[in-house]
């Protein structure tokens, strides 16, 4: 009679499990559009009042109406900023409107490092898109980063660079790291698919990842090896 109950209560426990494993991305991927859909409401929804106090039609009046045409006109507003921001013109606009945020004191150093990291994340060449894997928050343990840039110890003359170490499921907070060189890792990982395991903690990615990194010694005893063979033959 027990081993019928526990059998009953782990299939119980295994279909809930699967349960969870087919909803849950479902449930999160809602999560995500509902949060956009929501702001993207709130942001076109003053306006959308606004033309329903100039024009009293009925449609206007439905709350339902009402966020459907608030985010249709932010989705509007947002792709005539880029069409603008695209052409000669609205580049020459916008880069003064660029120097007079620089002006300002405190807003000039948040703008400048949220663009300078937008940028970095949504780089479409190769060269910028450095997925990389340090040491952190211990030796042994990896983290998958960003390097962002490269930089030169003021001492020493040292190769460093700058890595920017994302925390998983929410990689909107993140840790910056400056370290050498030589205890970075590169990787062959996409943009993409460094933000796919960060996003699902790892659930989703490659099969296969560059861990291990050849130390200089390694490198330097393979250049002797392949510079003595010809003159062994």
């Amino acid at each position: 009679m027990k081993s019928i109950f526990t059998r009953s209560v782990r299939s119980v426990q295994g279909s809930i499990l699967a349960g969870v494993i087919t909803v849950g991305p479902l449930f999160v991927t809602y999560l995500i559009f509902s949060f956009l859909f929501t702001k993207l409401a709130e942001a076109g929804l003053p306006l959308i009042r606004f033309f329903a106090s100039v024009f009293p039609l009925g449609w206007f009046s439905n709350p339902f109406m009402e966020s459907v045409l608030a985010i249709l006109l932010t989705l509007a507003i947002l792709y005539v900023v880029g069409r603008v921001t695209s052409v000669v013109i609205g580049r020459q606009a916008f880069g003064l409107f660029e120097s007079a945020l620089e002006r300002l004191p405190f807003i000039a150093k948040v703008y400048t490092s949220v663009r300078q990291l937008i940028d970095t994340m949504m780089a479409t060449k190769p060269s910028s898109q450095r997925v990389v894997l340090v040491d952190f928050p211990i030796a042994g343990q990896k983290c998958i980063g960003f390097l962002t840039r490269t930089l030169a110890d003021s001492e020493t003359g040292e190769p460093l660079a700058t890595v920017l170490l994302p925390n998983a499921i929410n990689p909107t907070s993140a840790f910056l790291q400056v370290l050498p060189i030589s205890r970075v890792t590169e990787t062959a990982l996409t943009m993409e698919q460094a933000m796919s395991m960060l996003m699902t903690g790892g659930a989703v990615g490659p099969d296969s990842i560059r861990y291990s990194s050849v130390s200089a010694a390694q490198t330097a005893t393979k250049a002797e090896s392949s510079q003595a063979t010809p003159e062994t033959r």
